[in-house]
């Protein structure tokens, strides 16, 4: 089997892990809300342009109620985690809503599709629930703002929603017009915060440069690599590789943003970590068996 499809993946979650990092770039009254208004408006419709002039989409038939779905969600997650980031900082803000998605996507599949967690769920569960509890009583250098911890931890609920209602919608659309209609729809969505908020400093060509490189790179780029990767490669293998993105950006939070974290804080975001390891590997090793 070839390498490129593992490279894909690999390079689309280092681009997901580059988002908190370029918020930090944006002035301080640039609304999180706008950022993912602007993220979503040139991300999404972006690719939209592209699918529709390659005759991928077509509307008629379209599977709306899930893009609705979808889009909702992936709406709500942008504006909660740009606005955890903006409170409690980038590496923070990325590991606890990574980490915490797979909990609680077991969660809601356990009360509501009446799957029972597997012995791997809990055993990742508790490794990022103690995470938590050591970024919550964290007494160090870096402000641990609760509020942004709580942000955080919501924006994992909803894209553990997202991905169930985006499975939903990718049984039934191609994986790159699926994407290019649910963050269109998404950005349909937010696009009343454009007339809610201060949008002054998208006058600034550094600032408008930034909001393309959330929407292209981020977004547009590193969902087609993601999905390009994972026609070819087992999901478990797709979803190891993503660790990629909570650790560049804690990385770029540290060494670029010059987020100082005290040693509290660093065994909270490895919990965190891995929890997700235990998951993948462990999601992997029994379907060996």
């Amino acid at each position: 089997m070839s390498v490129l499809p593992y490279i894909f993946v690999l390079l689309g979650a280092i681009l997901w892990g580059t988002t908190g990092t370029a918020q930090t770039f944006l002035p301080d009254n640039a609304h999180p809300f706008i950022i993912s208004a602007g993220r979503s408006s040139v991300g999404g419709f972006s690719l939209l342009i592209f699918m529709v002039l390659l005759k991928k989409i077509k509307f008629k038939t379209w599977s709306w109620k899930e893009t609705f779905y979808a889009a909702i969600c992936i709406a709500l997650f942008q504006l909660l985690f740009f606005s955890s980031v903006k409170l409690t900082g980038v590496a923070i803000a990325s590991v606890v809503a990574i980490g915490s998605a797979p909990v609680f996507s077991g969660i809601i599949e356990w009360l509501f599709l009446k799957l029972r967690p597997s012995r791997i769920w809990v055993i990742s569960t508790l490794f990022a629930i103690v995470g938590c509890l050591f970024l919550f009583l964290n007494k160090g250098e870096i402000t641990i703002n609760p509020i942004g911890i709580m942000y955080s931890l919501v924006a994992g609920v909803v894209f553990a929603l997202y991905t169930i209602s985006s499975k939903s919608l990718l049984e039934k659309e191609e994986a790159i017009p699926a994407v290019a209609m649910t963050f269109s729809v998404s950005a349909l969505l937010l696009m009343p915060f454009f007339f809610i908020y201060d949008v002054s400093w998208l006058k600034d060509a550094g600032n408008i440069g930034i909001i393309f490189y959330l929407g292209l790179a981020t977004t547009s780029i590193a969902y087609v690599l993601y999905a390009r990767g994972l026609n070819k490669i087992p999901s478990s293998s797709a979803l190891t590789l993503s660790l990629a993105e909570p650790t560049t950006a804690a990385i770029l939070g540290v060494f670029i943003v010059g987020e100082n974290l005290s040693i509290m804080s660093w065994i909270g975001i490895l919990l965190l970590l891995g929890s997700i390891v235990v998951l993948t590997i462990g999601s992997k090793s029994n379907k060996k068996i």
